[in-house]
Formats: structure tokens, C-alpha cells, sequence
């Protein structure tokens, strides 16, 4: 045994908390065998009042649109009025400068990083919704009050979790395309979406720095009518003459100016804004623009990329000779050879190659994608863990419904305990302290008590806001008087996983100090309830809800957890390859 084994007088250190023989290794690989079986959704549907409306007649309504739109615009210009604006707003405002240096190598390269970070932000994108498949405008996330939805009604005749309302997604759209299998979705999505920052931010000073910005950024009111007038010329089938080499018409113009400078940042901080760190930091703000807002802004934002990819592609094929369009973005030449065709089919292949195999790599590599994704951005949710949750809200801001979820307990000792009324139940706190303790629920309950109205944050996408009542742990860490080797708290729960092996997880020693974190044996007003966790269940405000254990069993303080589980610091981290630092 090395020396750094022994502790300072000579004692091993101590063995882990008997519950920890109940832990269960997990695989490196994501095995079907051991997952939620397949569930199938429904086709998308919007509310409209009181109607679901399947999303599906958008095609035929829309196609009815477009042609009267072409009707309409082909009778509008034949009126002399029109003929007159066309003349004046023939498409582009004469006065702007045009852009003299072509589409650059640095340009082409990042249109083809946008595509290829755009296609895997897409796809993690819709694994991850497909994970709670209920989209609403309201902080609570009460059934039947979504807009949007491509999952049935909650059945009202049984318990229904977050985890069963879960759907598949297809392999090929999806990714990994394995139901609930977000923990790895949120890898891709947020590790790709850093490259896709980065990608935008040197986009923005390669922008500005030459005079590609004049492209994309209107410099004259005479954009407006211009643009109408090339919205008349596209929906008429006359095709206004492309300039796009040194000027983008009026109407590319604000699009691509909307796409670049309003539609990215939106999705970038209404994805920030779905992080319990950020938002219960934020105050009004978090209030305002709430979890949910921000899920359907995003959802919003993700359906402008969608529509702009397709219009794009679109024209490219129907305004002119393709071959010239593919030459100016994927050659940067200005003529009507084949060399951008000989550039983009080889790119499109690539791209096409990484989606086809991106999900069985994951399937098979599910750790590795675990570990990469810890690498790129585990420091920036390290770095959001110090954004200090302090804001509250109000009773009137309770939600009616609060989601359950999680593997309810199912063993004697549990049973026994709950027909007694918790008078049994004594929590162990061990491991590196100096008081090693046991206390009753009345116990709990005698010691000084706080109550707080905040908003959790599931990592499926839901949310609800509760009043909890319960002993700080601060207060409890005083009474125990951890050693200086104690770094983490670890929380093992009476129930199991949902892959067998004792639920559990691990939490940094400062988040355990903060105000806002308790032992919760209140929910609104009222014992915490079997369903949401009793007799006991941890309250950690920066962090996402399944970090914060129900049905606690016993603490156990520790100086590192890689000898716990699979080592990855919970049973969600090691089963179902989520991160341990998880505010955002």
C-alpha cells in the first residue's frame, strides 16, 4: 500500500458507505439490451385554441399558398403601378458599394464548417427534444397545455414520468437515434455547437475586417422596397439578374442579415437560458425569458435555419446555371466552368459519410463520446457552477403540475418504512468527517428549517417550480465537521437505477454549502411525497434534477469518486453517459 493511502495518523482510510456494495459497473458501450425499449410518437401537432392541428397540412396549404402567391404576383405585374416600382426597385439599391474581393478561401471554408457543425447541432437537436417531445410558453410544464407536441396525450389513468414520455427517433435523423438517449445527444449538441461559435465568431471579425459586410448588412432604407420588389420578381418566375459575385439582391440580403446577426445569437442564448445556473442567477430575466419560452424560441430558431436551408438550396438549383453558383461559394471563381462542382460533391460526400455513421459510433463509442464531450466543454460548465442561484420566486408562481420521474423504490425496507410513516428512517452520514452521524426524520425536522420557491430544471427539458422546505446542508456539514481531505458528498438513494445497481451521485463540497442547497422533507407546504422523493431529497439549484437524489439512504463524504460505479461521479453519468458538472 503507497504512503498517500494512510492518512496523516497511520489509520487506512475508512471503507465506503455499505451502500456502495450495491453499485453496478456499467458498459462503455450504449447496449439496446439494457435500454428503455423503443416507443414510437406521433406526427407533430400544433395547437391552434382548443384544436391539434397535424403539422402535415402545412404541405398542402402551403402548396395552395404558393400558387395563389404566384397568381397573384404574375396579375400584379401587369398593372402599370407595379411595372413603374420594378423600374424604380429593380432589386438592389444602386447606391451601395459593391463587394470587390469575391468569396474568399476563409469565406468558403467556414461555409462549409457552418454546413457540416449545422447538420450534427440539427440532429443531437431533435434527439434531444424528442426526449420530453412537449413544447410550451409557461414556466410550468402542465399536460395539455403545450403548443407543440409528436407525443400522445399523458394518460390520466396511470403514474406517467418524464422518462416514458420519451420517444424514438429514427437512427438516420436522430443521433444517436436510441430512445432517451440524451445524455449523448447533449454531447454532440454542445461540444459541436462550440465549434459552430468559435466557426461564427471568426466569421464575425473576417467579416468586418474586409468588405464582405457589405454583402449582408444593409446600409440604406431603400433595402425594404427593393426587397418586395424582388419577392414580386421571384413568386412571377422572373428571376431578378444574380450579382451575387459583388452584391446580394435586396431581399438575400435580409435574410442572410437575419440568419447571421439575429437568428444565431437567439439560438445561442435561448440555449444558455435553459440552464438552471444561468437562469436562476438572472433574476427578471430568467424569469421572463423562462426555460420554456427559451425551448420554443430555439425550437423557433431551428425552424428558420430548416426553411433558410431549403430556400437557399432551392434557388441555387432553379435561378441560373447551378454550376456558376457552385463555383463563386465552393471554388471562388466567377465563371461557368465545373471546378465548384468538382469541390462541393466531394465535401457533400464527406458530410454525408460522417452523418451516415455518426450514430453507431456513438452507439458503439458511447463513453468516448462521453469523455470528448467532457473535454471540449466540461470547463464551461465548470466555469457556469459559479453562477450563484440566488433568485426565488413567489407561491403564486407554484406550478399545478410537477412531472415525476426516476425508478420508485421497490424493496421491503423501503416498504416497511413508508407504511410506518418514516418513524424508522435514519439517515447515515459517514465517510471523511469526524462526527459520523445518524438522524431521524423528526430529527431532520427539529433542526433550523428553510423554505425556498425555486424552478427545477430536468435534463429531459421540463421544468416546474415548487416551495421545498428542509434542513440546509450546510447545517448538516457543520455537525459532521468534515476532514480537509473531503471533497465531494456523495448520495446513494433506497432506489435502484433504471439498469439495476443502487441509484446515486456526487456533488462538489461547494455546492453543498451554497444557500439554496437543502434536504428537502417539504413540498408545498406538505411532506414531500413518495412520488417526488421522500422522506428526503436533495435541493441543488444550479444543477439539472437528476443530479438531485430522491429517497436519500445515507451521505458519505470522499475525497474522490473513481472507485464508485464506473467512476464518472452518478449513476446517470455511468449508465446513461451524462456529465457530473451539469448546470447547464
Amino acid at each position: 500500500m503507497q504512503d498517500d493511502d494512510i492518512n496523516e495518523i497511520g489509520r487506512l482510510p475508512p471503507a465506503h458507505d455499505p451502500i456502495a456494495k450495491y453499485l453496478i459497473a456499467a458498459d462503455d458501450r450504449l447496449l439496446l439490451s439494457h435500454w428503455l425499449p423503443p416507443q414510437a410518437g406521433i406526427v407533430p401537432r400544433i395547437r391552434l385554441g382548443r384544436r391539434w392541428i397535424n403539422v402535415l397540412w402545412v404541405l398542402p396549404v402551403g402548396f395552395v399558398l404558393l400558387i395563389a402567391g404566384v397568381a397573384v404576383a404574375q396579375a400584379l405585374r401587369q398593372l402599370p403601378g407595379v411595372q413603374a416600382f420594378l423600374v424604380r426597385y429593380p432589386g438592389a439599391p444602386a447606391s451601395v458599394a459593391a463587394v470587390t474581393s469575391g468569396f474568399p478561401l476563409w469565406l468558403r471554408v467556414q461555409h462549409f464548417l457552418n454546413l457540416l457543425f449545422m447538420a450534427f447541432i440539427i440532429r443531437s437537436g431533435i434527439q434531444i427534444l424528442a426526449d420530453h417531445p412537449r413544447l410550451y410558453w409557461k414556466r410550468d410544464c402542465t399536460p395539455g397545455t403545450e403548443w407543440f407536441r409528436f407525443q400522445k396525450p399523458v394518460p390520466a389513468d396511470r403514474v406517467w414520468t418524464a422518462k416514458d414520455d420519451s420517444v424514438t427517433i429514427p437512427g438516420w435523423l436522430g443521433l444517436p437515434g436510441i430512445r432517451h438517449s440524451i445524455g449523448l445527444a447533449r454531447w454532440w449538441h454542445f461540444s459541436v455547437n462550440l465549434l459552430w461559435t468559435i466557426n461564427g465568431v471568426a466569421f464575425y471579425a473576417l467579416l468586418f475586417s474586409t468588405d464582405q459586410w457589405r454583402r449582408l448588412v444593409p446600409t440604406t432604407w431603400a433595402v425594404i422596397p427593393n426587397a418586395a420588389s424582388t419577392t414580386l420578381q421571384y413568386l412571377s418566375f422572373t428571376f431578378p439578374p444574380d450579382h451575387s459575385w459583388t452584391q446580394y439582391n435586396s431581399l438575400q440580403q435580409l435574410v442572410y442579415f437575419a440568419t447571421v446577426f439575429i437568428a444565431a445569437p437567439t439560438s445561442i442564448v435561448t440555449g444558455l437560458m435553459q440552464s438552471p445556473a444561468i437562469s436562476n442567477h438572472l433574476g427578471w430575466v430568467g424569469r421572463a425569458l423562462n426555460r420554456q419560452r427559451a425551448r420554443s424560441v430555439h425550437f423557433l430558431a431551428l425552424w428558420w435555419f430548416l426553411l433558410f436551408f431549403l430556400v437557399h438550396v432551392t434557388l441555387v438549383f432553379i435561378t441560373g446555371p447551378a454550376r456558376v453558383s457552385l463555383n463563386m461559394m465552393w471554388a471562388g471563381v466567377h465563371d461557368s466552368s465545373w471546378s465548384g462542382f468538382a469541390v462541393f460533391v466531394p465535401l457533400i460526400m464527406l458530410v454525408a459519410l460522417a452523418w451516415w455513421r455518426a450514430s453507431p459510433f456513438t452507439i458503439r463509442h458511447a463513453r468516448l463520446v462521453q469523455k470528448t464531450g467532457e473535454l471540449m466543454v466540461g470547463w464551461i460548465k465548470g466555469l457556469a457552477e459559479w453562477w450563484s442561484p440566488h433568485s426565488q420566486l413567489t407561491e403564486k408562481d407554484i406550478s399545478p403540475y410537477f412531472w415525476p420521474n426516476g425508478t420508485m423504490p421497490a424493496s421491503a425496507e423501503f416498504d416497511a418504512l413508508v407504511n410506518a410513516g418514516f418513524a424508522g428512517y435514519r439517515l447515515r452520514i459517514d465517510g471523511l468527517v469526524e462526527q459520523p452521524r445518524e438522524f431521524s426524520l423528526a430529527e431532520l425536522c427539529a433542526m433550523p428549517k428553510q423554505e425556498q420557491i425555486t424552478t427545477h430544471f430536468c435534463i429531459q427539458g421540463w421544468s416546474g417550480v415548487a416551495k421545498w422546505g428542509g434542513v440546509p446542508v450546510r447545517h448538516i456539514i457543520d455537525l459532521v465537521r468534515p476532514t480537509a481531505d473531503a471533497r465531494y458528498v456523495v448520495f446513494y438513494s433506497f432506489a435502484d437505477g433504471g439498469d439495476g445497481g443502487r441509484y446515486y451521485d456526487v456533488h462538489k463540497m461547494s455546492n453543498m454549502r451554497h444557500e439554496l442547497t437543502i434536504l428537502a422533507y417539504e413540498m408545498n407546504g406538505m411532506p414531500v411525497t413518495v412520488l417526488h422523493g421522500a422522506p428526503l431529497r436533495l435541493r441543488c439549484e444550479n444543477e439539472l434534477g437528476f443530479k438531485m437524489v430522491k429517497w436519500i439512504a445515507a451521505i458519505e463524504f470522499v475525497n474522490d469518486f473513481a472507485d464508485l460505479g464506473s467512476g464518472q461521479g452518478g449513476y446517470n453519468e455511468d449508465h446513461e453517459f451524462y456529465g457530473y458538472r451539469m448546470p447547464i
